[in-house]
């Protein structure tokens, strides 16, 4: 099976840069694309989640964990060559978590998403070496210099 370029950077993104912000920027570019099929929506809040809550924002992203599991356990174990299974279990799991921060705060801590089809595990392993890491990684929208001007920001 082929893999759509933007997908695999995502999962290069997720699982080896551990950069949601990127993830987000490009699965989004491919939710649109896909008519936004609620499936690529979902794997987007499992990252849009984590940043959340890395940037200490427990109910942005006990929220979006919660959405993304909602959509994701209504697919195959086996989707889009991931163990979506399990990655709909930990998103679960994280959201139930975060509910219960306040009294027992935990330390965050990152998700892999699993691939089971060996063709895509070899196919995000060659987009690898072409995508650069972003460090340090962006916080958020980078507007162009040029509207920065426009704006008196500069």
């Amino acid at each position: 099976m082929a893999y759509e370029p933007l997908y695999l950077a995502y999962l290069v993104y997720f699982n080896r840069d551990r950069d949601y912000f990127e993830c987000h920027e490009v699965l989004e570019e491919l939710w649109l694309a896909k008519d936004r099929d609620p499936l690529y929506k979902a794997l987007l809040q499992v990252a849009v989640g984590l940043y959340h809550f890395r940037n200490h924002n427990v109910r942005g992203g006990r929220i979006m964990l919660n959405r993304a599991h909602e959509v994701l356990q209504r697919y195959p174990a086996e989707t889009l060559g991931i163990d979506l299974a399990r990655l709909a279990r930990e998103a679960q799991e994280y959201a139930r978590r975060l509910e219960n921060y306040a009294e027992q705060p935990f330390d965050y801590f990152d998700l892999t998403i699993v691939p089971l089809d060996p063709g895509l595990a070899e196919a995000v392993a060659a987009a690898a070496l072409e995508i650069t890491p972003s460090n340090p990684q962006r916080r958020g929208p980078q507007r162009p210099a040029a509207s920065r001007r426009k704006q008196g920001n500069e």
